[in-house]
């Protein structure tokens, strides 16, 4: 086999590899809520400026999914 068959082969996985996100993946939430249920690490750096950063993101994340529901809900309703 060449480099050509090789660059083929490569092709055809990165292909395969696309056609196996479904619908159901685009809408997977959960990295969302495990970064609200998460236990705390030890070796996790922690001082104020980053529990009011963490602090900051997770408002931020429950107000853009407030803000999505109020459009579906808008949008059936």
């Amino acid at each position: 086999m060449g480099s050509g068959s090789t660059h083929l082969v490569n092709r055809y996985k990165i292909m395969e590899a696309k056609k196996k996100n479904s619908f159901k993946d685009y809408f997977q939430v959960g990295e969302a809520f495990g970064y609200f249920f998460r236990k705390k690490d030890p070796s996790r750096p922690s001082n104020f400026n980053i529990r009011v950063m963490h602090g900051i993101n997770k408002i931020s994340i429950i107000i853009f999914l407030l803000g999505v529901i109020f459009l579906i809900a808008r949008k059936l309703l």
